[in-house]
């Protein structure tokens, strides 16, 4: 055992993992975060806290996992390497670690051109891999990037993304692999709607070991309706919504759509529970937090294991 993260716990246990995520809001209050971590508390072992999502300029996401925290919940720190150079990174993992946050997300981020500040320059000192590296050195070798000695190192449980649909599909699981190689000890992937390209992906993860190296989380986003289906299909780069996905949703009235889009979600956790290297689910309900228990419930998630 690494560390003391509850998801690394999990893991060890044999148990499959569950995790969702909350948004820190446009605004200074703190009861934002709180009412979106509220419908979490007791269905997941870690809620991914966003780091200014979609180059939007946000509550940190520090401040709002030191508020999750002090709701008795394990937060998991995101972190963007677009708004930090090195130092910077150094510094908010030590201050994380401080403040009893022992998990965290190594991320790129968004490119500014695409938030609310276009003409924000993007920092991009490292880049993920190298975010996961840093963090690993820091953790293992107590060593900073420039080689001092950190006098208490800070043990992260240290994640990264994946999107096993971006193109070209078969350089995905070299992309993993080199994640891995790097020192993450988990990945959560893009939301999943191809079950059976996901499935491939899981089959060249395995036959590369990599299911021994990693824990992957499968990224699963209940639909609200057609329309949202469409607009992720459409518009949201390295997503893979396949047309039967959509026509389902349309088949039903839209007053029923998002019970269907839950009923999906439910049968894509069961259907990819049965896959080979998969150790847990990220629920992604975007600003749909209340959904979460009934996914997790339904799915025969619930309860979360005693450790």
């Amino acid at each position: 055992m690494k560390t003391d993260s509850r998801l690394e716990k999990v893991f060890a246990s044999g148990n499959l993992a569950v995790t969702s995520e909350a948004g820190p809001p446009r605004g200074a209050d703190p009861e934002k975060v709180k009412e979106k971590a509220k419908h979490l508390d007791g269905y997941v072992d870690g809620v991914n806290i966003t780091d200014n999502q979609t180059a939007m300029v946000r509550m940190s996401s520090m401040a709002a996992s030191v508020i999750v925290k002090q709701m008795g919940m394990d937060p998991i720190l995101q972190m963007v390497a677009r708004d930090r150079n090195r130092l910077a990174i150094q510094a908010d993992i030590l201050g994380a670690y401080s403040l009893g946050i022992n998990t965290m997300l190594c991320l790129s981020g968004d490119h500014p051109k695409f938030g609310d500040h276009p003409t924000a320059s993007g920092v991009y000192d490292i880049d993920s891999v190298q975010m996961v590296q840093c963090v690993r050195k820091m953790r293992d070798e107590g060593k900073f990037q420039g080689g001092a000695d950190i006098t208490k190192p800070p043990k992260m449980f240290i994640g990264a993304a994946a999107n096993p649909f971006a193109d070209p599909f078969e350089l995905r699981v070299l992309r993993l692999a080199k994640k891995a190689r790097a020192g993450a000890d988990f990945v959560q992937t893009q939301c999943i709607f191809n079950l059976d390209k996901f499935e491939e992906y899981m089959k060249m993860v395995c036959d590369m070991g990599l299911d021994e190296q990693i824990h992957v989380m499968a990224g699963i986003t209940p639909m609200k309706s057609a329309g949202m289906a469409k607009y992720m299909k459409n518009k949201v780069p390295g997503m893979d919504v396949p047309d039967e996905v959509i026509k389902r949703i349309e088949g039903v009235p839209k007053a029923d759509q998002a019970k269907e889009g839950v009923t999906m979600a439910v049968e894509f956790i069961e259907r990819l529970k049965e896959c080979k290297g998969v150790h847990g689910f990220h629920i992604m309900a975007i600003e749909w937090e209340e959904q979460v228990p009934e996914i997790v419930e339904r799915a025969g998630l619930y309860p979360r294991p005693e450790l």
